[in-house]
């Protein structure tokens, strides 16, 4: 059951993204993290903006098949959508808990058959990986890449965030892929408690932000493509992007790994 009396992280997030699948309780959780953060909305943009050019260097790859683990409330550049427009057929397979993210995206989905909506907890990877829709979807003989951009922050220590990426590791064939992006506490770390007390004040998820190796850690069996994990606008940029003199105002790290063997 959603707890309507906390915002949730997913519309919280539609609304930094502009979009209009949110609630007067979640603009004004996003409103108290603007008044910390007054740049927040700028780091949404900048994580979405790498979700795609992550998923076209991926198709760029070979891959034609996505999971994409916490994927919040459809908006503009979904994974689908990218990756379809780059090769047609390519097939993806959505996850996440949020009631309103798996209403709207079921909707979204209705006529595409090459993609459809897991509604599980990415906690439970044994869950997601049995689902009836990304068994119909996903063949592991194939390339995969499984992608968790701004989800693990989301996971407490207690709850094992790298117990988890290793279960999806594991189940990716040879030459599968995990595309990632986390909140750092090093770059900004005053911000980024009073981010996460707030969060873990009013919000249905309690965060976790962590150090950059902390974060590598993550990629553990697999190996970093080039830049390697760099702040998120810094990850292969397009020609026409911005890069900003100081990367370290958006405390995010983002990477891209192959699995190894």
């Amino acid at each position: 059951m959603t707890d309507p009396d906390r915002a949730s992280v997913a519309r919280m997030y539609d609304a930094m993204l502009g979009g209009q699948h949110n609630f007067a309780i979640d603009r004004e959780a996003v409103a108290a993290v603007t008044a910390i953060d007054p740049q927040v909305r700028m780091l949404a943009r900048a994580n979405r903006a790498f979700l795609g050019r992550a998923v076209r260097h991926l198709v760029g790859e070979g891959v034609r098949q996505f999971i994409d683990l916490g994927s919040g409330i459809p908006t503009q550049g979904n994974v689908h959508e990218v990756a379809q427009a780059a090769s047609p057929g390519a097939r993806v397979v959505y996850v996440d808990k949020d009631p309103v993210a798996v209403a709207h995206s079921t909707s979204l989905l209705a006529d595409n058959p090459d993609a459809d909506i897991v509604d599980a907890d990415i906690r439970r990877p044994a869950d997601v990986l049995s689902a009836p829709q990304l068994r119909k979807l996903i063949d592991f003989d194939q390339p995969v890449a499984v992608l968790m951009v701004a989800i693990l922050h989301f996971v407490t220590p207690e709850e094992d965030p790298a117990g988890i990426v290793a279960a999806y590791r594991d189940a990716l064939p040879e030459g599968g892929w995990l595309a990632l992006s986390h909140a750092t506490n090093e770059d900004r770390p005053r911000t980024a408690a009073a981010v996460t007390q707030l969060y873990n004040s009013k919000a249905t998820s309690q965060v976790a932000t962590r150090s950059q190796d902390e974060i590598r850690g993550f990629f553990d069996g697999f190996e970093l493509t080039e830049p390697g994990l760099v702040h998120v606008p810094l990850w292969r940029p397009d020609p026409q992007d911005a890069v900003p003199d100081n990367p370290s105002e958006y405390w995010v790290y983002a990477g891209v790994g192959r699995k190894n063997g």
